[in-house]
């Protein structure tokens, strides 16, 4: 029997990271977010920096799913550095990425930040998947305010970043990121605040019985 799993999609600088650690301190969950290209990278043999350029960025992973993946799952995490090419190497990263997912989950009670959780899991019946937006102009403010964007450049960073956030979904799962059909809720900061929207998420996963 699976435990439930909350994923948390977001809209660059629209504080999904910090809605999803009050969410998991509300709970009494875990949260998989920061941290997370470093273990990949580590996984997958290849340096961060090569990591970070070919997936999302989000802001601890759970040690106890990295020993259980390093126990369980030791053939993922062979290929990468012996695999010429940037194609192999990036489809490496995704099946080690997978794999954190599916072993966090499977310990259930988490919620899951960024990572194409959303699709990964979209399958599973006790997972609550949430889409954190807001307004560009709030988005761009927190980002300049809380994630030391450069306010010259900001505007160009959020369009990038949510860019690049929607093509690593689109090209490996074939979903569309910001198709609201595929979340069960969908939260906006600019209006809830952090702490308003991190209610919203855990009053639901109240609400069935997960808390």
């Amino acid at each position: 029997m699976t435990a439930p799993v909350i994923t948390v999609t977001r809209q660059y600088g629209a504080a999904g990271s910090e809605v999803a650690r009050s969410v998991a301190a509300q709970l009494g969950w875990e949260v998989i977010d920061n941290e997370f290209v470093d273990e990949v990278a580590r996984r997958a043999g290849l340096p961060a920096a090569d990591v970070a350029q070919r997936e999302e960025r989000a802001p601890g992973l759970l040690e106890r799913v990295a020993r259980a993946l390093a126990v369980g799952s030791p053939e993922l995490f062979l290929s990468a550095a012996a695999e010429p090419g940037a194609e192999r190497a990036e489809a490496t990263i995704v099946r080690v990425t997978e794999a954190v997912i599916g072993e966090a989950a499977a310990h259930g009670r988490v919620v899951l930040v960024g990572r194409g959780a959303q699709a990964v899991l979209a399958q599973r019946h006790d997972a609550l998947h949430v889409y954190v937006v807001a307004t560009p102009a709030w988005r761009m403010r927190h980002a300049v305010e809380r994630l030391g964007a450069d306010p010259a450049h900001v505007a160009k960073l959020l369009e990038d970043t949510d860019a690049r956030r929607d093509q690593y979904v689109r090209t490996y799962y074939g979903r569309a990121r910001a198709d609201l059909a595929n979340y069960d809720l969908v939260v906006n900061t600019a209006r809830l605040g952090i702490d308003g929207a991190a209610n919203v998420i855990a009053a639901d996963a109240r609400r069935r019985g997960w808390a």
